[in-house]
């Protein structure tokens, strides 16, 4: 925990999958814009990269030759810990999220319950959460525990107890704030959804979405927690200054960081602060 005390994870979530290519020209979809951008974050001081993929098209995708080369490809030409998103988008069904962890990422998010999300929901059923997990286990894949909500906070409790330590022994979790219909992205969610973490969490991130992102990176590094930026959560600098490459954003919060004491992990860092496996 000494090293977490005094060193900041940040994590780049750099796609998503609600913006479109076509309105943000700048967001990363291909495989070569995806592995640019985790290099040039890392650079910037980026230990995780948390991966969303897309299609010919442009649109979200769980195809699993796709994500299997998309990990491939950054495992060759970055050092970041690559983590894939089991939520693709509102719209993929559970057993296809599933199969994500085919693709042998270092980690995988694992939402712990089911999210308004905007005008859709995102489908989170407990028993899609307690399979998921196990099979993160038995795969050696470390989950990140994605916490919209204080009742997510709860089922995490719930999920430990009855199931035990994850792949590698480590806690890490990543408050989601500020989505319509999930936690406000506030000081005070942030301390309440903190303050409630079971007794097994060995690291937390928050995520502010939008206009949050500022209110919530800053309440987190006074509450000693990591930071997660990307273009999946906010897609501008302030009020009328779009973001044009997530290293800016990454930069940001290296800066932030580096004003509360705490130098970026490297990404050796990191994967000792999330026992992630060496593959």
């Amino acid at each position: 925990m000494s090293t977490a005390a005094t060193k900041l994870l940040v994590t780049v979530a750099p796609t998503g999958a609600e913006t479109a290519k076509e309105d943000v020209p700048q967001l990363p979809t291909t495989l070569e814009e995806l592995v640019e951008t985790a290099q040039r974050c890392e650079a910037a001081g980026a230990a995780m990269v948390h991966v969303h993929i897309r299609d010919d098209e442009h649109r979200p995708t769980l195809d699993l030759g796709r994500l299997t080369a998309t990990v491939d490809a950054l495992h060759e030409q970055t050092n970041l810990v690559v983590q894939l998103s089991t939520g693709g988008s509102v719209h993929d069904p559970l057993e296809n999220r599933l199969k994500v962890l085919d693709a042998q990422p270092d980690s995988c998010s694992l939402t712990m319950g089911t999210t308004n999300f905007g005008d859709d929901v995102f489908s989170n059923p407990w028993p899609f959460i307690t399979e998921l997990y196990r099979l993160s286990q038995e795969r050696e894949v470390v989950p990140e525990f994605e916490l919209f909500d204080l009742g997510h906070v709860h089922a995490l409790h719930r999920l430990l107890d009855k199931y035990g330590l994850p792949f590698g022994g480590r806690v890490h979790c990543d408050l989601v704030m500020g989505v319509p219909g999930g936690m406000p992205g506030t000081v005070d969610a942030l301390v309440a959804a903190v303050n409630g973490l079971p007794d097994a969490v060995t690291s937390w991130s928050a995520t502010g979405i939008g206009r949050s992102t500022l209110a919530v990176g800053l309440a987190a590094l006074s509450k000693g927690g990591h930071l997660r930026v990307g273009m999946e959560d906010v897609l501008t600098l302030a009020k009328g200054v779009p973001v044009e490459h997530n290293a800016q954003l990454v930069e940001r919060a290296v800066a932030m960081g580096r004003l509360a004491q705490r130098e970026p992990m490297t990404c050796d860092e990191a994967r000792d602060l999330l026992r992630v496996k060496r593959r």
